[in-house]
């Protein structure tokens, strides 16, 4: 990832005692542990330099002499030799050999007691130097120069802060820079050389942890991994480029500055200040195809978009001219949008590697941040339909601005990666524990700093960046530290609130001008030709703009980010007896399981003896059916492998084996599709997200997220509003998801009821007032809309919209409002001849009992949905009003099915009274009402029953609710009730 803010702070040194933690059980096996070393003594006065804080230094010292007896002091080669062999407590030191001959007459004791203290010291200073090097890989990043302007440690009314590291506070002082220091194996700056006099530790410390450079890492708890970081950075010399890698690199910065000059007014989004984000994508782009990277997914901010597109994307660039004509006109079905908000995909050689690349640039609303779990999803979905278990060969690049980078999705986004293994890009990230307060560092993904004003250092760094990923697979952050040369956009004027940032601002000369100057200075080019480069550049820009505009219509459809296959989704054919069989035959392949579960099991088993189903049963009966004909299946949401009112059990558990699992549909039949089934976070704004890109990458897979309860999605509304809702219309991009909002009003409380049906039909895109022409009425109604609605009242119906969703030579989503009660409830119920060939989704289900034998009794018809249905059935009968009222069930809301309801109209003088369980102000009524109107041609009133306008979806009593309930009903079998209103 990548994140641009601006940044920088003052180093404070560590304690000693803050010293690097243990590293023992990452070294190779020793005759004799170091914990064993220290123990072999009683009395501690014998060796002092062994306990205490010296003892993390001589531990260092044991382990580099294990490696390497020459790397440490001949003093110390002795003394451990002398304790891996057992010498006796206080024997195993022995003295240097004597510097002159009058020490040849002290005695060996004496000469000990004398140069005890030295040692002491020794270890003391070794101690502190190494204290000192932990805090610049530590806390180095706190004063390494990465804001390009200069200004964030700058007071303007006073001198800047200078910094320089405080030797003294390690107990060592300005004497010491010179004295030579033996390097512990935790830093590379010596490179072949073991030790630096400490002026020289310093300096080379300073270049590598305090320049335009920073690096966070030292939390990462991987000693390899921070031994990786450690060589790529502190190693000398490490960062070196050749003169043609210099001159590509200057040739990246030119497309910015062409757009500059041809449209400095119009609103673009500019990169100005961040050119150095092409060349930043394009190394990590060359090196992971070089490792072997076959398609990469990225999301991105308007900020800079143009610019990707052109250069990294490789979209043509009169296709990215056409947006700046106001004059075309838009080709293709839809709303369109934004140039600064479109997506790209495109398939190319990749010129540095000769290896073919995908990439695709994600559309995006100006949510900038909502992108993000799109990207993940999508990327997951094709791993998954590429067979990359180990996310080798498809990887995600997600960018942010400083602002968006705060917003809670990035970190919900991250933290998907924490859930488990169904929303991982990386399966060995996967843990426990999905709720991290630092996802940075609880993924152990480190953190690169890096001046947006050094374009080699950037280069370099997201080169690591790649490289780091490849090896470890494991997420990386790239902080680029830039500045935005324009206001928000090309029309705004920042100097309305960052008066003295946009002073320094405008003095400061564009990374394109310093950048070739330093390359000029350095004799790698030379002006006339830098001049004749951008020259070369204008041309080619000029030339792409004159062919736009022979353009004289606009292709959305050119825009296109996650294509799908030529021709239309497969049909499935309905094979019903085989299936009928595997049900019962599923626990046969189950673990162990409660007493309870094998109850429910065996309850599913007589059901399909007696051709029956309920809810849970014909979920399974079409899900089964469709992975049979080769089509996956993935559902998630919380508690979706039990389900949330423990009706699914798409998961069993084995009572005797800790986490040994099975999931019986994946056993259904030989060469069938893979079910996915998996609990997610308590996120529904990064869950839906992500599913909603899960099923951006195939139409050939049913892809499901289900809330725990309807109103849940409120959390996750810009991706219904943004991306699910227009989708299609801005960027002509079909999707397939499907929504499963548990609804009804049980008496439970506000936040458990109501799925918010009211919002999502408010959305529809049906006109209430018109009666459209359409042939094969029924496929281009569901065609024209941008999404399908529907609240079932039987299992059937449930089980034929679900396959209806892929029999479609087309992708819309789908909302169903699914029910809670009705999962258990006697009479909601099917039988098999209502799921064979032959039968289909019911759009509407008309009466069939008394009043439509004799429908010149009825005198009212009530239409309705969901569960509703069975109150007014039940109460209907207590009344004995079976001949004279009429029920109709509206099952598809939206698009409103014209033609199917006019049936239930056709009663001349029977009343029209829409009935719904919702409150009159939320609901169906006002979305129904006009369009049962259009029916009739308004040649009648379409009445209300249900309950009074409210501002909560639900009352919390009990009684409260039992007692709207029936006046409901009142209202909807009293024949006389709208007689006063007519």
């Amino acid at each position: 990832m990548l994140k641009l803010r601006t940044c920088a702070a003052k180093l404070r040194p560590l304690t000693a005692s803050q010293t690097v933690k243990t590293i023992s059980q990452h070294r190779p096996a020793a005759p004799r542990t170091f914990q064993q070393l220290r123990c072999y003594s009683a009395p501690v006065a014998a060796e002092p330099f062994l306990s205490g804080t010296s003892s993390n230094y001589v531990e260092e010292m044991y382990y580099a002499w294990l490696e390497n007896p020459k790397s440490v002091h001949k003093s110390w080669d002795i003394f451990f030799r002398n304790a891996n062999a057992g010498a006796a407590p206080g024997t195993a030191y022995q003295s240097p050999p004597p510097l002159t001959s009058s020490l040849s007459t002290l005695s060996q004791a004496q000469f000990m007691v004398q140069a005890q203290p030295n040692v002491d010291k020794l270890v003391e200073d070794h101690l502190a130097v190494q204290s000192l090097i932990r805090a610049y890989q530590v806390r180095g990043h706190h004063i390494a120069k990465l804001d390009p302007l200069g200004i964030s440690c700058v007071n303007f009314d006073d001198a800047p802060v200078t910094v320089s590291p405080n030797v003294g506070f390690y107990g060592l002082d300005e004497s010491d820079l010179d004295r030579v220091f033996h390097l512990p194996t935790t830093t590379f700056i010596g490179g072949n050389e073991s030790a630096l006099p400490l002026r020289e530790i310093i300096r080379r410390l300073e270049m590598a942890y305090c320049q335009h450079i920073g690096v966070e890492f030292m939390f990462i708890n991987d000693l390899e991994q921070c031994q990786w970081i450690r060589q790529k950075f502190e190693t000398p010399g490490i960062m070196q480029f050749t003169n043609e890698e210099k001159r590509t690199l200057l040739a990246l910065l030119l497309f910015e500055e062409f757009l500059h000059r041809k449209w400095s007014s119009e609103k673009r989004f500019g990169l100005e200040g961040c050119e150095v984000l092409i060349p930043a994508l394009k190394t990590i782009i060359d090196k992971s195809s070089e490792k072997g990277v076959d398609y990469v997914i990225m999301g991105m901010p308007h900020r800079g978009r143009l610019n990707v597109l052109a250069n990294v994307i490789r979209k043509e660039l009169e296709q990215i001219f056409c947006q700046f004509d106001s004059k075309l006109e838009a080709a293709d079905e839809g709303s369109g949008d934004v140039k600064y908000h479109l997506g790209m995909y495109h398939r190319r050689i990749n010129r540095v590697t000769d290896r073919n690349i995908t990439l695709s640039l994600v559309a995006n609303p100006s949510h900038l941040e909502a992108a993000d779990p799109v990207v993940q999803g999508k990327t997951k979905a094709e791993q998954f339909y590429c067979g990359d278990t180990e996310g080798k060969k498809v990887m995600s690049i997600l960018l942010h601005g400083d602002a968006a980078w705060q917003e809670q999705l990035v970190t919900l986004t991250l933290s998907l990666s924490l859930a488990q293994i169904g929303f991982t890009t990386d399966p060995r990230m996967a843990r426990s524990s999905p709720y991290p307060t630092d996802v940075a560092r609880v993924v152990n993904a480190p953190i690169f700093h890096v001046n947006a004003d050094d374009p080699e250092a950037v280069v370099y760094v997201c080169n690591v960046a790649a490289e780091w990923r490849s090896t470890f697979h494991k997420d990386v952050v790239v902080d680029l530290v830039c500045y935005r040369r324009n206001g928000h956009n090309e029309m705004d004027e920042p100097m309305f609130t960052q008066p003295l940032m946009y002073k320094q601002i405008r003095k400061q000369k564009p990374v394109l001008q310093k950048y070739a100057e330093l390359l000029i200075s350095q004799g790698v080019v030379n002006q006339p030709e830098y001049e004749e480069e951008i020259a070369k550049y204008d041309k080619i820009c000029e030339e792409a703009h004159a062919r736009s505009k022979d353009e004289k219509i606009l292709h959305i459809k050119h825009w296109l980010d996650s294509p799908w296959p030529a021709g239309t989704p497969p049909g499935c054919a309905w094979g019903s007896a085989g299936l009928f069989w595997t049900l019962p035959h599923m626990t046969q392949v189950a673990p162990e399981v409660t007493i309870r579960l094998s109850r429910i099991l065996k309850t599913r088993g007589e059901m399909v003896k007696n051709r029956t189903v309920d809810w849970a049963l014909a979920e399974y009966m079409a899900f089964g059916s469709l992975l049979k004909e080769g089509i996956h299946i993935r559902l998630s949401g919380q508690d979706v492998e039990r389900g949330t009112f423990s009706h699914r059990h798409h998961v069993l558990h084995d009572q005797n084996v800790d986490k040994r699992t099975c999931i019986p549909m994946n056993h259904l039949w030989p060469n069938q599709a893979p079910y996915t089934v998996c609990n997610s976070s308590l996120s529904e704004y990064g869950v839906l997200g992500f599913e909603l890109g899960f099923a951006m990458a195939s139409p050939n897979a049913l892809v499901l997220w289900e809330a725990q309860f309807g109103d849940f999605h409120n959390t996750a509304q810009c991706i219904i509003d943004q991306f699910i809702c227009p989708g299609q219309a801005k960027w002509v991009r079909q999707n397939g998801i499907v929504l499963l909002l548990p609804h009804g009003m049980e008496g439970m409380g506000p936040e458990h009821s109501s799925a918010r049906p009211e919002r999502f039909l408010q959305m529809c895109n049906d006109d209430p007032d018109v009666f459209p022409k359409l042939d094969d009425f029924d496929v281009r109604q569901l065609y024209e809309c941008n999404w399908i609605v529907v609240n079932c009242s039987t299992p059937a119906n449930f089980f034929h919209v679900l396959r209806r969703q892929i029999l479609l030579p087309f992708r819309k989503p789908l909302i169903i409002f699914t029910p809670k009660s009705l999962l258990r409830h006697p009479e909601a119920r099917s039988s098999f001849d209502d799921m064979l060939p032959g039968t289909h989704f019911l759009r509407v289900i008309p009466d069939s009992g008394p009043a439509a034998q004799s429908p010149e009794q009825v005198k009212r018809v009530l239409f309705c949905t969901g569960k509703v249905y069975y109150d007014l059935t039940r109460e209907r009968k207590a009344r004995n009003m079976e001949a004279e009222v009429a029920i109709t069930r509206v099952e598809q809301l939206s698009p409103f099915p014209l033609t199917a309801a006019a049936g239930g109209t056709e009663v001349p003088a029977a009343e029209l009274v829409w009935c719904q369980e919702e409150h009159k102000d939320q609901g169906y009524y006002d979305y129904v009402k006009p369009r049962l109107r259009t029916t009739i041609n308004r040649a009648k009133p379409v009445w209300y029953a249900g309950r009074e306008p409210a501002a909560a979806p639900a009352t919390g009593n009990k009684k409260t609710h039992l007692t709207e309930l029936q006046r409901l009903l009142d209202t909807a079998f009293n024949l006389d009730a709208f007689k006063d209103l007519a």
